[in-house]
């Protein structure tokens, strides 16, 4: 009898901290979307990509702020996405979560670092797109499956950057 109090009340405190933690991703969500308006759809026609690159959604962070991950919209859900760099934009295919667009001209700058908000690498692995969202600047971040064509993300985005070069905020 007392083993199967003691699993009760192991599996009820399980349950309350799963619980508290989706209170609490819900609270920052509401929070967020207050501070952040919603991220860009895809134009309908956005021509024919210049680069593509399948992998993982890591997250979008306040740039700088490698560890402040932004939930509001299901921007925090990590997936399995695929990015496409047209000549107006990027677009954020992601698989189970809405995708979005960023802007070229919001293109702040691109780098590449070693982790953001929960997912963090060994090596420079992580391609950080710097991006003004409103008046905030994020941090959009993608684990390619192929981290070679990075360079070339990089000189593509950079070749129209605009605006003061900063430093993203993935963990370097």
């Amino acid at each position: 009898m007392d083993r199967l109090l003691l699993s009760l009340l192991v599996a009820a405190f399980f349950g309350l901290c799963v619980y508290g933690m989706w209170r609490g991703w819900r609270r920052q969500a509401r929070a967020q979307s207050v501070e952040f308006p919603p991220f860009p759809e895809v134009p309908a026609q956005p021509g024919e990509p210049v680069l593509e690159a399948h992998g993982l959604y890591v997250c979008t962070t306040r740039a700088g702020r490698w560890q402040e991950r932004i939930v509001t919209r299901g921007a925090g859900l990590r997936t399995t996405a695929t990015l496409r760099c047209y000549p107006g934009g990027i677009e954020v295919e992601r698989v189970g979560a809405p995708g979005f667009w960023i802007p070229r001209e919001s293109v702040v700058d691109t780098v590449i670092g070693k982790g953001m908000a929960g997912k963090v690498m060994g090596t420079d692995s992580l391609l950080v797109i710097t991006w003004r969202l409103g008046e905030e600047a994020v941090d959009t971040g993608f684990r390619g499956d192929d981290i070679d064509v990075y360079p070339k993300w990089i000189e593509a985005l950079h070749g129209n950057v605009t605006g003061p070069q900063t430093k993203g905020g993935a963990q370097r």
